[in-house]
């Protein structure tokens, strides 16, 4: 197993690149066309440990990942937030007003929708932020521009016109750190913690408000609980889960132990510490 490499979705130079630099700089960051081969690259031994973002604060939840994480047999070991920042770049020499077309994800796009407007530019969506740089470094076009993290534009040889065009600055992507230990360290018990984990409700009248009232008369703090169908089944509804603290926790213990005697299926995917940006996040 590589001890030196970090697999993320994504081409090189794209938000998810950034954060495995930033976290990691001692490991290698490893360009995936997909979750699912992120994923597998994990599981194979190929990388150590895997970047996946999971949720936006602007954009919602990242789909395809809740339906991944269950089956995937890694656990989750850490999370990480990043502020989203795009740059309006194009090829050398290229100036703002030869500009006419901004390429990049649409989900990029639509979060730079005022900027763009503003400037009078027309949008075209690509599969990835980096790739609309790639793209345009490989087929250099002065009418077009993409919209990309920095690292994206030092990567590519791409001049930056306008820095951090996005509608909204607290735009936030949080990260989950995957690997294929079966049973990572637990982190210390002086550190604030989160666990993660999924279940899926007995076929019972008010199975999930019995199943999730331990952990309100426990005192724990659930901070997600998200649905999601199991195997395109409209009666096997699974929920992912977040709470605060550990399963060794006196509360968190007796909540799960609520939890599953409602629950026909309960799995663990990690006890990790929470990221010290909740708290600068905080009102």
């Amino acid at each position: 197993m590589s001890q030196k490499r970090i697999a993320f979705q994504g081409e090189l130079g794209a938000n998810s690149h950034e954060i495995c630099h930033a976290a990691y700089p001692d490991y290698e960051p490893v360009p995936h066309a997909s979750f699912e081969d992120a994923f597998e690259a994990v599981r194979s031994g190929d990388c150590r440990l895997g970047m996946i973002p999971v949720e936006n604060s602007i954009a919602g939840r990242v789909a395809d990942v809740h339906h991944l994480l269950p089956d995937s047999g890694l656990r989750i070991i850490g999370e990480r937030f990043k502020p989203i920042h795009f740059q309006l770049m194009v090829n050398p020499g290229v100036t703002l007003d030869q500009v006419k077309i901004a390429c990049s994800m649409p989900i990029a796009l639509g979060q730079c929708r005022k900027a763009l407007r503003r400037l009078g530019l027309k949008t075209e969506p690509v599969g990835d932020t980096a790739l609309a740089a790639k793209m345009l470094a490989e087929r250099p076009d002065p009418s077009r521009a993409a919209v990309s993290p920095a690292l994206a534009a030092e990567m590519y040889g791409l001049d930056i016109l306008l820095r951090d065009i996005e509608d909204e600055h607290n735009n936030t992507t949080r990260f989950l750190v995957m690997t294929a230990e079966p049973d990572p360290a637990r982190p210390p018990f002086t550190e604030p913690c989160i666990t993660s984990f999924v279940f899926r409700v007995k076929n019972l009248p008010a199975a999930l408000y019995k199943a999730l009232g331990g952990f309100a008369t426990n005192g724990v703090n659930m901070i997600k609980l998200e649905s999601y169908m199991e195997n395109g089944s409209f009666t096997a509804t699974f929920f992912y889960c977040e709470v605060e603290g550990r399963p060794e926790d006196r509360g968190v213990a007796r909540a799960f132990d609520e939890l599953q005697f409602f629950s026909e299926k309960f799995e663990i995917l990690g006890v990790y510490p929470a990221d010290p940006f909740r708290k600068r996040s905080l009102p």
